[in-house]
């Protein structure tokens, strides 16, 4: 009789002291392979319509305490387990997975291109999980698919066709593009803009028929680009502006030439461009890599150097009209 006095006694005490102080009760956390973490919060779920703290909602109605057992999406979708709950009745559906599983962005290693970036949260934005897992993504680790096959419909290319979305030729909305700087010991570095050129062609109008997307591509001389070769493919005075429009692509700059006697003078390249082409000095005249022989005025007056059109007759001439160059 004493015990079960005591026994009661100890009841009530406890029952006094979680009423008091409060129960802690933490999350569960759900180890899933091929599909991180899920948490299950106490909290959340104790203070809903419904279960109203009492715990014997789900313990051990649905959770037994003393046996711990696992359930697959298959045995909720059929009401065990959090399936009782959610089934977009009582609570959201289980089919709602982000509510649960967390996704993040997933990058793909591509060799040639960089990297390519998913992102879950545009495509859920549009789309449902089973969309796409697990008919044309597996949970697990997956075997990479090329283009070849994603242009037959699998992987991406189920959805990227053109008609449930944007084509796999739009290359640049996945593959990072960036501008190309072509380092030229003669005339300085020639920049190729990606963005550019994408606005008017494909990217399949030159990769890989004139380029190889990896940038690993043999160097190309400018005779070689006159023979139809790499920019020359375009560059013809037909598909685009010709090769002979230098300044197009070939930075150009005032050249200082230094002269003890009557001070610095000033070659300016906008101005002769405009009235002659590029190939009217270069190399006849004058090597593009600035290397040139000095030459005299006297040397000039024979022709050479400025004096090949500086003669009276193409321009004025060197043997008069110095301060024309010369700032005296």
């Amino acid at each position: 009789m004493k015990l079960r006095y005591a026994l009661s006694s100890l009841a009530v005490i406890i029952l006094i002291f979680s009423s008091a102080y409060g129960v802690s009760i933490k999350d569960v956390t759900f180890k899933i392979a091929n599909f991180g973490k899920v948490t299950f919060k106490h909290s959340t779920h104790l203070g809903k319509e419904g279960i109203k703290e009492n715990c014997k909602t789900c313990h051990n109605a649905l959770f037994n305490l003393r046996k711990k057992s696992r359930y697959t999406m298959a045995d909720m979708e059929k009401g065990k387990s959090c399936g009782a709950c959610h089934n977009g009745k009582r609570a959201f559906d289980i089919k709602d997975c982000i509510k649960c599983h967390k996704v993040a962005d997933v990058t793909m290693k591509v060799k040639e291109t960089g990297p390519v970036i998913f992102s879950h949260n545009k495509h859920l934005a549009a789309f449902k999980c089973e969309n796409c897992h697990p008919t044309f993504f597996p949970l697990g680790a997956r075997k990479p698919v090329s283009m070849a096959q994603m242009e037959k419909g699998k992987s991406c290319g189920a959805c990227h066709n053109g008609k449930g979305a944007f084509a796999l030729g739009e290359c640049a909305k996945c593959h990072p593009t960036k501008d190309v700087t072509f380092k030229v010991k003669e005339t300085g570095e020639v920049i190729f803009s990606h963005d550019l050129h994408a606005g008017m062609f494909k990217c399949g109008d030159c990769h890989t028929k004139l380029y190889l997307p990896s940038g690993k591509n043999k160097r190309i001389t400018m005779a070689q680009m006159e023979a139809a070769q790499s920019c020359g493919a375009c560059h013809n005075g037909k598909g685009a502006f010709a090769l002979g429009e230098c300044a197009k692509c070939h930075p150009t700059k005032d050249v200082t030439f230094k002269v003890k006697d009557t001070g610095d003078v000033i070659f300016s390249h906008n101005l002769h461009a405009g009235m002659f082409k590029c190939g009217d000095c270069h190399i006849k005249h004058y090597l593009p890599s600035g290397n040139n022989k000095r030459r005299t005025m006297a040397e000039m007056e024979a022709a050479q150097s400025c004096g090949a059109c500086h003669d009276g007759k193409a321009a004025f001439t060197v043997k008069e009209n110095c301060d024309r160059c010369h700032k005296m």
